[in-house]
């Protein structure tokens, strides 16, 4: 008896996703709850469980594809195995051996389209009759299976660094320069296109990846927010020492109490929180032909994931302590790694906070979350001369960046708020007497 696999319900407004890879093939054997494929949304990837257990049956749709909510996607024969499991659609009716992509003097490369089943034996380097037939082959994803055809390895005998044990095109190189094989072509039935001859140096190569949908957003969603909002972008710095020297006496006894460390995003959250709550028009945003004003404040934290750039948001953040506050931080970047956030994680959000510093940015225009109205740049410390006192002294600096629609903030307010954000950190006590 053959089980259904459909898409399941991915949010609120979100209708369809993207198959993004599939993490069992016909044949294998999988679990009841066990991740058998990845959807990828326009916020976030969703794994598809396993409604039963048994064998996975037939692809109903191939990587790429775009499915709606409710759509049958797979089917898994409950039970024992399946005798002859129904291979996974191709991408088009004619089999095509997989291509190198190399340059041509005469266009642009080819793409190297993904094989049918019927030659996966041979892409996955078991197509030798020596080759046991039950030997198990890892599940490569298009780009991996791309790189063994060019060096002609076995991906059985690789160890994958990846999820769940997967190869990754790292691991997969590694092994190439183990070997130190130059790249081979892949073999080719007789009615496929020849690839385009390789010109100049064997060793550039070209790769050609599909966007990922969240990709795909992101970069809609930035393009939106420059061609819709009236952007401008207000400098300042502001001396560390004081919030280094408050960790640096507290952080053993703040983790010791409540299980998590003491960073800088709990200092500058709550400063965030202070500065928007005496200038309500950087918290606010414009619907319409009206101004939309927010009373509390939930700050959207971007977070780089594997997939792109992802802005979970800490909701309630001006009620909450500075232990809930790295507590929440904490459980999004974990999350955000592990591709675990969901649709609600990241729904709303009134200001973003970016930190470019942790990837050692020194100063950067950051681009708006819309419909937010303001976000504010983080950037790394770094010791520099600065006058005090009259004197010159060696103080850890970092540049602020607070990028605003231009339409419901003003110079003025834009500069007030990155002044009391400054203030507020160079002097931590404002931030528990409210000033």
């Amino acid at each position: 008896m053959a089980s259904e696999v459909k898409v399941p319900t991915l949010g609120e407004s979100v209708t369809e996703a993207t198959i993004g890879e599939w993490l069992k093939q016909p044949g294998d054997a999988v679990a009841v709850d066990e991740p058998i494929a990845s959807l990828e949304t326009d916020k976030v990837a969703v794994e598809v469980p396993s409604p039963v257990a048994g064998t996975m049956g037939q692809h109903k749709a191939a990587e790429g594809d775009t499915v709606e909510v409710g759509a049958v996607i797979a089917t898994i024969e409950e039970g024992g195995a399946a005798s002859s499991p129904a291979p996974a659609p191709a991408a088009s009716d004619a089999p095509a051996a997989a291509k190198t992509s190399a340059p041509s003097g005469d266009g642009d490369p080819d793409d190297a389209p993904e094989a049918p089943d019927d030659q996966r034996a041979a892409i996955d380097g078991s197509a030798s009759g020596d080759a046991p037939a039950d030997k198990e082959m890892p599940t490569l994803s298009p780009s991996v299976r791309r790189l063994v055809l060019e060096h002609g390895i076995d991906p059985s005998r690789i160890r994958g660094s990846g999820k769940d044990g997967r190869l990754t095109k790292e691991d997969v190189l590694e092994a190439a320069k183990r070997q130190g094989d130059a790249p081979a072509a892949a073999p080719a039935p007789a009615q496929a296109a020849a690839a385009p001859k390789a010109s100049g140096d064997a060793n550039r190569r070209e790769e050609r990846v599909k966007m990922t949908r969240l990709r795909q957003t992101i970069a809609k969603r930035l393009k939106s927010a420059q061609d819709t909002a009236a952007l401008l972008t207000t400098f300042n710095d502001c001396d560390m020492t004081a919030v280094i020297e408050a960790r640096t006496k507290y952080k053993d006894l703040f983790e010791k109490k409540h299980g998590v460390r003491l960073g800088f995003m709990g200092f500058f959250t709550k400063a965030a929180c202070l500065a928007l709550k005496d200038i309500p028009s950087v918290n606010g945003q414009i619907d319409g032909d009206e101004i939309v004003y927010h009373d509390y404040v939930d700050v959207s934290v971007a977070v780089s994931a594997p997939n792109g750039l992802v802005v979970p948001v800490i909701r309630n953040a001006e009620a909450m302590s500075f232990a809930e506050i790295e507590k929440t931080i904490g459980d999004f970047g974990a999350k955000a790694k592990a591709g675990k956030l969901t649709m609600d994680d990241m729904a709303g959000g009134t200001f973003t906070i970016s930190n470019g510093g942790v990837f050692g940015s020194l100063m950067s225009t950051p681009i708006i979350n819309p419909p937010q109205s303001a976000v504010l740049g983080l950037h790394r410390i770094e010791d520099r001369p600065v006058a005090i006192d009259g004197k010159v002294e060696i103080r850890p600096m970092m540049y602020l960046a607070l990028s605003y629609d231009h339409r419901l903030v003003d110079g003025r307010e834009a500069v007030t708020f990155l002044k009391t954000i400054k203030e507020a950190i160079e002097d931590p006590t404002r931030l528990l007497i409210d000033l």
